[in-house]
């Protein structure tokens, strides 16, 4: 499963695995993308680069509400052994809102837990052509180290919808966090996201960031 603005699993991934849903590329589908689903995924994705470039922890939390259209083949490229996707196209909408200043401190200090508050995931399931509803509500845990992402965990809390459905969910959180299913490739998203993505997309954030002062030679110094 991979990622979100461009590519799904980057943004799902940066946004702390709201949902595993989130964590596929993007390609065609059935279920008819919402009209402004793309612009609403930019101006996020841009909010949150500003946020996790500049370091600035005065400001405006990340908030955000998206929606994101995944065709059933795109679902399938997460398949493996252990698990495969065995419904249609799917489509979720999710309120973001983590923190500033926590986000900052996740990529300044030396070590950090990142506990994203739960968030609700609504989305609607192809299974034998119908539409179904599925609620899905996660509250991650990305640990950072030296401003690097170093583990994860979903933490999914509560899935609501048909059961073959739920079922599918509840496997795929839980091989992620007690067999590390998917968990290389999430730490990876979260890493070349902030140090890849954000400034090759938006590199006018890089050039108007402080740059770390210097510190002043004292006397001593100079002599």
């Amino acid at each position: 499963m991979t990622s979100f603005p461009g590519r799904p699993a980057r943004w799902a991934s940066a946004l702390a695995i709201l949902s595993a849903a989130f964590l596929i590329a993007p390609g065609a589908h059935a279920l008819e993308e919402q009209r402004g689903e793309a612009a609403a995924i930019k101006a996020c994705d841009q909010r949150l680069c500003t946020i996790l470039v500049q370091k600035n922890p005065k400001g405006d939390d990340l908030k955000c509400s998206l929606t994101k259209t995944w065709a059933r083949s795109t679902i399938k490229e997460a398949d493996s052994h252990k698990l495969s996707w065995a419904f249609g196209d799917a489509q979720c909408s999710v309120d973001v809102n983590l923190n500033r200043a926590v986000l900052v401190s996740a990529v300044t200090d030396d070590q950090r837990k990142l506990r994203v508050p739960p968030h609700t995931v609504n989305c609607v399931v192809e299974q034998e052509g119908k539409l179904q509803k599925v609620t899905a509500t996660l509250s991650p845990k990305i640990y950072f180290k030296d401003g690097k992402a170093d583990k994860i965990w979903v933490n999914l809390t509560n899935v609501e919808g048909p059961a073959g459905i739920k079922a599918t969910l509840q496997t795929a959180a839980q091989l992620a966090d007690t067999l590390g299913l998917f968990h290389r490739r999430m730490i990876k998203s979260i890493n070349r996201y902030v140090e890849r993505h954000c400034p090759k997309t938006f590199p006018q954030l890089v050039a108007t960031s402080p740059q770390p002062s210097t510190p002043k030679a004292s006397k001593a110094d100079k002599k």
